[in-house]
């Protein structure tokens, strides 16, 4: 079982390491999931938002379409219309 030291620092057991492909070097990151954390590999937290982001433009273009929309319905009522 692995054990804080007095710099608050932890040794990743092998099994761990060897799972999520942790080599001497890598920089890993601690990611708040709830009221706890994951230990993950830099690159693999990157490669996970990448994918996530990847639709994010159609997003913001149905976004902006919305709201045009929203405006031209706002505009049409001021003027008595709709």
């Amino acid at each position: 079982m692995p054990v804080v030291t007095k710099k608050y620092q932890v040794t990743i057991p092998k099994e761990v390491r060897e799972a999520l492909g942790i080599k001497a070097g890598d920089e890993v990151v601690f990611v708040r999931e709830g009221n706890r954390y994951v230990l993950m590999k830099l690159t693999d937290l990157l490669r996970e938002l990448s994918e996530i982001t990847k639709d994010i433009d159609e997003t913001v273009e149905e976004v902006r379409q919305g709201l045009a929309r929203g405006i031209e319905r706002s505009l049409r009522e001021l003027e008595g219309g709709e």
